[in-house]
């Protein structure tokens, strides 16, 4: 058996190792391992690492990622643009070559997919990120994938981590970055006061009421105060309402306004 097993070593040589390690990126170690298991046969080999980060990809899925990054791509005509996010354990992960790589072009199969088939991209995602894990040692799964179009869209992506995109009727691509600019700097959480759903307002409104409990004033002037606190409170949250950051002047309503351009869709990430 030592015999069998030492022909089988020499069998598999430095060249087959790097052409494998070339194809997966996977490491030297395991590109041998395969090979061996594979008595030589390139193609099996593969087969067998397919399988094994498949293994390992099961053995990690319950793991918490809390990390990651997220990447935006625009179509040649400006007129779509994919946010894709790619979620890991570690910043460091989420800092390595493979795993960027790798959100790219998952980016670049989203924006070749379509609206349509982001959807069934999940499922397919798992063959393309499975080795991935394999090299990194982490869970890796696919976060939001997202297609916006429209005839003026305006993109922002920070450090990897904060990603949007903004569609405008109206204005032109520099405005609709300004605001995705604005938006990744302020983190609103309603695009226009019609979005505060009447359960958030109720329930701020007793948490506000609750402070003014204790103020000696009287009914009608307390209400006063709480109506503002109220409206001070959801404008600090509300895109439309929130003073535009490069003319505080301005809030983002006016802006739009003042440029003859409507908001359309608002996508985006923090992570």
């Amino acid at each position: 058996m030592a015999n069998s097993s030492m022909a089988n070593l020499e069998t598999i040589t430095t060249e087959m190792v790097k052409e494998l390690r070339d194809t997966t990126g996977i490491s030297i170690m395991q590109c041998r391992r395969a090979l061996l298991e594979a008595e030589g046969d390139i193609k099996k080999a593969l087969l067998i690492l397919k399988k094994t980060s498949s293994e390992i990809a099961l053995k990690k899925g319950d793991r918490e990622v809390k990390d990651g990054a997220v990447v935006i791509k625009k179509s040649p005509d400006s007129r779509k643009a994919v946010l894709v996010s790619l979620l890991c354990e570690t910043d460091f992960v989420s800092k390595n070559e493979d795993f960027l790589a790798l959100l790219q072009k998952l980016a670049d199969e989203a924006l070749a997919r379509g609206v349509d088939g982001i959807d069934t991209m999940r499922t397919d995602a798992k063959e393309m990120i499975n080795p991935v894990i394999q090299k990194t040692g982490e869970n890796i799964k696919l976060g939001e994938a997202y297609l916006v179009a429209g005839e003026n869209l305006g993109t922002y992506v920070h450090n990897n981590k904060i990603a949007v995109v903004v569609s405008l009727r109206g204005g032109d691509e520099s405005l609709a970055r300004d605001v995705a600019m604005h938006i990744a700097a302020m983190k609103p959480e309603y695009l226009s006061a019609e979005d505060i759903d009447a359960e958030t307002q109720k329930t701020m409104s007793e948490v506000f009421a609750k402070e003014m409990a204790e103020v000696k004033k009287p009914a009608e002037i307390k209400q006063k105060i709480l109506t503002g606190k109220l409206s001070a409170y959801f404008q600090e949250k509300t895109l439309l309402s929130q003073q535009f950051i490069k003319d505080p002047a301005l809030s983002v309503g006016e802006l739009l306004q003042n440029r003859k351009a409507e908001l359309l869709e608002v996508k985006s990430y923090f992570i």
